[in-house]
């Protein structure tokens, strides 16, 4: 009887199959109204200006007339735009390779120092600090002046610790006073002396800076036989007054200055002044000698590297990318190392392998999907990079340094006022990211799988 009853109250298949579907349908529904906000915000954001920008590059700079493929083909045609082709492919082989290298040399390095937290939040921080600060930060440090720009600094101190400094770089000889200007910059006499000769060499246009502070006043002495001497002097008297081509009173000496005897062409003797301006030569055999000023003496000073110039421009912009990207790296690296199984690593170390096999052929293997997942995502950035060139590079150079990006907002907005040749730029550009978004995406699902 309780068998009976249960057939007879149980509902038809029929019934319970449209009731199911019903409850899918239903299901979908209430999925898609979650969803749907956000894929009114991607198709107002994302699809609606991708779509626009396509159509856009079939028109002329006005958006009137409808040209056709005139702008893929004067895109290829520009040689501004084919700088920033060849700029945008040195950013995707040379960026993304160096960070990922670096990023896994630290991240193999972190896991052997105590302080591996500290030291990965201390890589970390420059994420932190939006693209428009970092290209200020290092338009500042690329600076040409050394006063101002940290790397310049430290370069010319390194120079100038090794070559020494120019003595005198602004310094010159007064026309008709005895001394006349060489080819290489320097100054020689304009006549012949020779052993038991005084010699009074005066220069002008030493600034105070460059006056050294243990200069004292020039003097002049006799010389003695077989001995040729002089002075080098600043001929210029505080307050006016004075002798042109003699030495006075007031008038300082200048230390540090190279003097050479030249004979026949070659240099037989040399001699650095005094804190008087004093040399001498001694031992010179008979004869006459032509006294020589080096043009060392009077070279500009190093400057330091033009970093931000036409032919560094791009490599420093990408160090600047480095200093904020490095972090990133070594971070997802480090966590694709964390995973890694210590048993095959302690078992090779074991049989005798050394930590460069171990890494050569058990950690840099196994970390491949990691590895590449950091350098597609690195090469998808690059391709967009706009921020740091548009900031670092200066407007001289700007065109040296233009990528896809810089080049497509230049075309469109910061002068050329052509938004069909802009959005085909933009066409290009959305062309090379995709097969790489692709790839990434392919490659997580398969790891997902």
């Amino acid at each position: 009887m309780t068998a009976t009853l249960v057939k007879e109250t149980s509902p038809p298949p029929a019934a319970g199959a449209g009731h199911a579907r019903r409850l899918r349908r239903r299901g979908r529904a209430v999925a898609l109204l979650f969803v749907l906000p956000a894929l009114l915000l991607l198709g107002a954001l994302v699809v609606y200006p991708v779509l626009f920008s396509v159509g856009r590059s079939f028109f002329d700079a006005s958006g009137t007339r409808f040209v056709g493929g005139d702008n893929y083909t004067e895109m290829f045609s520009d040689p501004a735009t084919m700088r920033a082709v060849r700029n945008t492919a040195i950013w995707v082989v040379v960026a993304p390779t160096l960070l990922t290298g670096l990023g896994l040399i630290l991240a193999v390095l972190v896991e052997k120092i105590r302080w591996a937290t500290a030291f990965k939040l201390l890589l970390f921080m420059p994420m932190a600090v939006s693209f428009l600060a970092a290209g200020i930060i290092f338009r500042l440090a690329y600076d040409e002046d050394p006063d101002k720009g940290v790397l310049n600094a430290a370069a010319v101190s390194v120079h100038d610790a090794f070559a020494g400094t120019p003595a005198y770089p602004s310094a010159r000889a007064r026309d008709g006073q005895g001394l006349t200007r060489t080819a290489d910059g320097g100054y020689r006499t304009t006549t012949t002396v020779s052993p038991g000769d005084s010699l009074t060499l005066g220069l002008v246009g030493v600034q105070p800076k460059d006056l050294p502070a243990d200069a004292a006043a020039a003097r002049t002495a006799a010389a003695a036989p077989g001995e040729l001497r002089g002075v080098v002097y600043l001929d210029f008297t505080p307050g006016g007054g004075g002798e042109q081509g003699a030495v006075d009173p007031e008038e300082s000496g200048l230390p540090e200055v190279r003097v050479e005897a030249v004979r026949d062409g070659d240099t037989v003797a040399s001699a650095t002044t005094a804190f008087d301006g004093t040399f001498r030569f001694e031992g010179l055999d008979d004869g006459r000698y032509t006294v020589h000023l080096p043009a060392s003496n009077f070279a500009a000073p190093y400057d330091g590297v033009s970093w931000l110039g036409p032919t560094l421009v791009t490599p420093a912009i990408i160090g600047a990318y480095l200093w904020i990207w490095t972090g990133f790296a070594m971070v997802l690296i480090g966590a694709g190392l964390s995973t890694l199984p210590r048993d095959a690593l302690e078992a090779a170390r074991i049989d005798g392998a050394s930590e460069w096999q171990i890494f050569r052929r058990i950690t840099v293997p196994l970390l491949a999907p990691v590895l590449t997942v950091v350098f597609i995502t690195l090469v998808i950035n690059v391709m967009k990079v706009f921020d740091l060139v548009y900031i670092i590079a200066p407007g001289p150079v700007q065109q040296d340094a233009t990528v896809l990006a810089t080049q497509m907002w230049l075309v469109s907005f910061g002068g050329g006022n052509d938004q069909g040749l802009g959005s085909a730029l933009g066409v290009l550009l959305l062309l090379l990211v995709v097969p790489a978004m692709v790839f990434n995406v392919r490659r997580f699902r398969r790891s997902q799988r």
